[in-house]
């Protein structure tokens, strides 16, 4: 299982500042063959300056969630690092 890129995302409109919301496709390879997924996940920004990271999926999933929360949660902090996440 491996994380390939999110597409498609979009910036939901929130008007708390640390809060940001997102929908999009993560295409994930399982099984050695490439998968679309939509979710939809939010970052927030806590006051001790750590983000945490909410992913839920909108399609259902035949693959444990916990692994590939995980996995996902990683891409989008290492994504949001590199300034790759829509304003």
């Amino acid at each position: 299982m491996k994380v390939i890129t999110i597409k498609d995302m979009i910036r939901k409109d929130v008007p708390i500042y640390y809060r940001m919301l997102y929908t999009g496709v993560a295409v994930i390879e399982l099984n050695n063959k490439p998968c679309d997924f939509r979710i939809d996940f939010s970052m927030e920004l806590k006051p001790t300056g750590n983000k945490e990271i909410t992913i839920s999926f909108i399609d259902k999933i035949d693959y444990p969630l916990v692994p590939l929360t995980k996995e996902l949660k990683q891409f989008i902090l290492e994504l949001d690092c590199a300034g790759g996440l829509p304003e």
